[in-house]
């Protein structure tokens, strides 16, 4: 092998890793919806008055954070097919990743929802609103301006992971890096513009959260 770096192989393998990137963007962008709105539903779950509801909750969250994320993206892929649930793998690790996020927002969002005051909800009541017309219009918008930041990391870690789904052959960024370096024999060349990718997708996701947050919840966040 010949000294020196070599980055010719960019010329024609840039291209895939920008597709993986997309894929890893994709994933990400999926996950977090469908995982912030577990995490909502969650939070509120846990701050009702249905005592099975918050023990189920429970377990879930604890289930999902105390576990490893390659072992619940494995027992999705590979375990679920030996009840007869056969699952594509971009599908499964859209599952894994939401059932991921959502636990850990959940989290994110009840603490957020017990630093809003008793007064608003009081007020917002005394008003004549619905208690659902509350939560979803005076007291979400709130938690959500607090908790911002956490969740902001959040999104940015659940892009970071989602390189352990090439595990299960899903071609993101991580997979096609993989491949390339593999055809190439340039392994540290590789990654390293796998690495560059990965920091400029973080900084775009978080200027992308910081825009819709200072949109949506108010001027003042960053």
């Amino acid at each position: 092998m010949a000294n020196g770096l070599d980055f010719g192989w960019l010329e024609t393998g840039f291209r895939a890793l920008l597709e993986g990137a997309g894929m890893t963007l994709w994933l990400t962008v999926c996950s977090t919806l469908l995982g912030l709105l577990i995490s909502v539903l969650g939070a509120a779950a846990r701050r009702g008055r249905i005592g099975w509801l918050r023990a189920a909750v429970g377990l879930y969250v604890e289930s999902i954070r105390n576990t490893p994320f390659i072992v619940q993206l494995f027992f999705i892929y590979f375990g679920l097919p030996s009840v007869g649930m056969n699952l594509d793998p971009i599908l499964a690790a859209v599952i894994a990743m939401t059932l991921n996020v959502g636990a850990y927002a959940t989290e994110i969002v009840a603490a957020g929802l017990a630093a809003v005051g008793a007064g608003q909800r009081e007020a917002a009541q005394a008003l004549g609103l619905r208690p659902r017309i509350v939560f979803v219009k005076v007291v979400l918008p709130q938690a959500l301006a607090v908790i911002f930041p956490a969740l902001a990391s959040q999104v940015v870690i659940t892009m970071l992971d989602s390189a352990v789904v090439s595990q299960i052959s899903v071609r993101e960024l991580t997979m096609r890096a993989n491949l390339i370096q593999s055809e190439t024999f340039r392994p540290f060349e590789t990654f390293l513009v796998a690495a560059a990718l990965y920091l400029g997708l973080s900084v775009l996701l978080r200027r992308v959260l910081n825009f819709c947050a200072r949109r949506y919840l108010g001027p003042g966040l960053s």
